[in-house]
């Protein structure tokens, strides 16, 4: 699956409620649609059902094991970027869970900040990018400063208005229809206004200018072309 049908969305495999719910928080600080499942089989039937960019998975779940989830990921072709979380720390753990298709292995205890580093770095290379910033027609965003340029001068953002320029930056000039974009600034259980997406353009273009966002009738939205 190529970058422009993935909204930015992690999935997120931990059992432990309170360590889940410290995570999930965080991951939605810095701008990610977050869905929590706490077991292998939720786990599985998550990554069957819906496209993420990246899947944190912890080893020790109930019902599947992580490996389980993993391999099973990986034996249907999806190439997902997956990292995965867990209080396993011994070299054959670690073995063993990069030789079944991991993409990166943290071990627990560890730093919300880091987890952070190392999602952005995945989903990086996973679209083929190797500078983290994303620009567009004299606009430039930083994911891990959470900073925004217009022609160098910094412009304030609010996190969902953040998150959905990442969305459009992310994919160019693609189209991005309107449920995508309520796709990438909502996970599961949380309920988008009937005009959410249409306020959100309409800041971003007051503070980006008029035509750096193209309203599509009858399709969605994308970046204006580039001057």
């Amino acid at each position: 699956m190529n970058k422009e049908n993935r909204p930015v969305r992690i999935l997120l495999a931990e059992d432990d409620a309170l360590l889940g719910d410290g995570i999930r928080a965080g991951l939605k600080l810095a701008g990610y649609a977050v869905d929590w499942v706490r077991d292998g089989d939720a786990a599985r039937l998550a990554l069957l059902d819906h496209a993420y960019q990246a899947c944190v998975l912890d080893l020790g779940l109930p019902k599947r094991d992580g490996l389980s989830v993993l391999r099973d990921l990986r034996a249907r072709g999806q190439q997902l970027p997956v990292l995965i979380l867990t209080a396993r720390d011994t070299s054959a753990d670690k073995i063993a869970g990069l030789d079944s298709g991991a993409d990166d292995y943290l071990t627990k205890p560890f730093d919300l900040p880091e987890l952070q580093a190392r999602l952005r770095a995945l989903i990086r290379r996973a679209g083929g990018v190797a500078a983290p910033a994303l620009t567009h027609a004299g606009v430039r965003l930083d994911p891990a400063s959470k900073r925004v340029t217009r022609d160098g001068q910094p412009v304030a953002l609010s996190a969902r208005e953040f998150t959905l320029l990442r969305d459009l930056l992310n994919h160019g000039t693609h189209i991005r229809s309107r449920r995508q974009l309520e796709e990438s600034l909502y996970a599961w259980g949380e309920e988008a206004g009937s005009n959410t997406v249409e306020v959100h353009i309409h800041n971003l273009r007051r503070k980006l200018g008029a035509d750096f966002i193209r309203t599509i009738r009858g399709l969605g939205y994308r970046l204006g072309d580039p001057d």
